[in-house]
């Protein structure tokens, strides 16, 4: 469970306004299937083979994960993962990225 941005709340706040919905109706009277089948037609139409709503997590998640300067523990929260380990392993995290990553803060003070 997390805070909404501000800003993210204020605009569906002013969509549900501008449409009449109340506070305890459902904004987006949608299933996950239905989203799901919406997604595939705008991606066929688009020319993309493979992508799923999954494959938007786990994209939003790496974003994540590369703009809080590589904070896994973020993301594991995020995500509701149970450890760090299956957090990188989702996100693809490679050894490469880790020892650069590394190196990136390596200093030698000689």
């Amino acid at each position: 469970m997390f805070t909404v941005p501000l800003a993210l709340y204020q605009f569906i706040r002013c969509y549900c306004l501008d449409n009449g919905i109340g506070p305890d109706e459902v904004i987006f009277p949608l299933t996950e299937r239905a989203v799901q089948k919406q997604l595939r037609r705008v991606c066929d139409y688009l020319g993309y083979a493979s992508i799923s709503t999954h494959s938007f997590r786990k994209f939003y998640a790496t974003e994540i994960y590369r703009d809080s300067g590589y904070n896994i523990a973020l993301v594991q929260q995020l995500l509701q993962h149970s450890s760090a380990a299956v957090t990188q392993r989702y996100i693809g995290i490679q050894q490469k990225e880790l020892e650069e990553a590394i190196e990136g803060h390596l200093r030698l003070d000689v």
